[in-house]
């Protein structure tokens, strides 16, 4: 069973409060900043309403998970915390001898009362509202990005996990046959990829050629899936316990394993849109979607200002259909000419580098043309042949037994053209120097909210943790704005 309203039980010692919690303390700001009804609004479907136990009010477990944010503490801490801590209690809107829950109804909270697409959005909205509700929102400007977060979980590495195929294979055939010990080639002595490839060949090459024991089911199907394996390219090579984290590249020379959070933030530094999205994905693709966002959410927007992901010809297009200007510097290898959407690589703009439909990055580029020429200059992309020579995909992209593969681009369009105009006038030049503020909003959910590391698996519990994270950095900075 479940109350509408969440309120304080009768305490002889609720007067505890005015004594030990000041006014200007951050907890008590947000309660009174906040109506949080809009909680119990979207949760209370989740609940049933006639039967059982009385349940914990869902705004009270949602505001738990606040704390929890605020405060970046595990779910036993903040429990234990908040035995003791006034300020949590008074937060909580709890008696100052009242029980506190069991730590483990947290994470059920989360898994099956947060199970929502739409948190997100609704506690962007939500702050968005009180921000405009308050007059903090002065700017019709948005800033993107995108912020990383890596998968609780470690990357396996390529070697490891041929090491633990190959592993798997010898055990099951000594099952069979102890003697198969003598015949196997030696262990590799380093510790490298390489290494382990050129061992783990030489381990099917001796297998196959004993047909008693590869005809046996048992020991066929993991041989066919460390043959699988020695094919698949280094990236491919990836076993984890996070199934929707993905390899992302924050520059040419460092990737990451985990989630990308696409933001947008307005000029007063209020995040007004977020989606998330797994590590791989591109950040100008969601342009349109966060401008969209920021729209329903009330901001206005005028103009958008992003790193050089964001102007490729799409978005350039859009900004001009929608009177928005783009202040978003072009890069000669955004476009990708005429190619089939089927055929297109993705640019990389962290990495400077294009990355094919397998996942591979360039390994180097050259430019070819003069610049000022009636011809356009093409920048051709130079990918790793050795990989390309084992790539499932390389069907259509790759001729077998060229020494080189490469993907060109050129810059063709009058969108183009006309921006390349625009990011070389000093109205552009100065409007970009505010990108700065995402920077530093990306540092503060990643340093003092947790967001550096996921705090559970898969793309559902990263976008529990965004909405939480975001919606916190939010109050605290239409509190802060509100006091200037």
């Amino acid at each position: 069973m479940l109350d509408r309203q969440l309120s304080m039980n009768f305490s002889q010692f609720e007067g505890l409060y005015d004594m030990v919690v000041p006014k200007d303390h951050l907890l008590r700001k947000i309660n009174d900043l906040v109506d949080f009804s809009f909680v119990y609004e979207e949760l209370e479907s989740k609940y049933c309403h006639t039967n059982g136990r009385h349940a914990i009010h869902p705004i009270r477990m949602f505001k738990y998970l606040l704390l929890k944010t605020i405060y970046k503490i595990s779910d036993v801490d903040l429990v234990e915390r908040t035995q003791v801590d006034m300020s949590f209690k008074y937060f909580l809107e709890m008696a100052p001898e009242e029980e506190v829950i069991d730590p483990s109804l947290l994470a059920y909270f989360r898994r099956k009362r947060l199970d929502d697409d739409d948190l997100m959005d609704l506690l962007i909205q939500k702050s968005v509202e009180i921000a405009i509700e308050k007059d903090v929102i002065q700017s019709k400007s948005v800033i993107l990005d995108a912020t990383h977060t890596r998968s609780r979980y470690n990357q396996t590495s390529p070697e490891e996990v041929l090491r633990n195929r190959s592993k798997s294979v010898r055990k099951l055939i000594y099952t069979e046959d102890e003697d198969m010990k003598h015949k196997f080639p030696g262990k590799p002595t380093e510790d490298t990829l390489d290494a382990e490839l050129d061992y783990s060949q030489r381990l099917v090459e001796v297998i196959e050629k004993e047909p008693a024991l590869v005809s046996l089911p048992k020991i066929k199907e993991p041989l066919n899936l460390l043959k699988e394996t020695i094919e698949d390219d280094q990236l491919e090579l990836r076993e984890s316990e996070d199934p929707d984290a993905r390899l992302g590249h924050k520059s040419a020379d460092s990737s990451f394993f985990g989630y990308k959070t696409h933001l947008a933030l307005s000029q007063d530094r209020i995040i007004t849109a977020a989606t998330v999205t797994t590590g791989e994905k591109t950040d100008g693709k969601h342009l349109q979607t966060l401008v969209g966002k920021s729209q329903e959410a009330g901001m206005e927007v005028e103009e958008i200002i992003g790193d050089a992901g964001y102007s490729e010809k799409g978005n350039i297009a859009y900004a001009r259909e929608n009177d928005m200007s783009l202040v978003s510097k072009l890069n000669p290898s955004v476009s990708h000419g005429y190619r089939k959407k089927e055929d297109e690589f993705e640019f990389n703009k962290d990495a400077g580098m294009y990355v094919c439909p397998a996942g591979h990055m360039a390994v180097r580029k050259a430019r070819q043309g003069k610049k000022g020429d009636a011809t356009n200059q093409v920048d051709s992309y130079y990918f790793d042949v050795e990989k390309c020579k084992r790539c499932p995909l390389q069907e259509g992209c790759y001729k077998p037994g060229a020494k080189t593969k490469s993907y060109s681009v050129s810059i063709k369009s009058e969108e183009h053209q006309n921006q390349l105009a625009f990011q070389n006038s000093e109205h552009f030049k100065e409007r970009a120097k505010e990108r700065y503020k995402i920077e530093a909003k990306n540092s503060e959910l990643k340093h003092r909210h947790g967001y550096e590391i996921a705090s559970s698996s898969g793309l559902r519990g990263m976008r529990i943790q965004g909405a939480m994270a975001i919606f916190t950095v939010n109050l605290k900075r239409i509190m802060k704005l509100m006091e200037e």
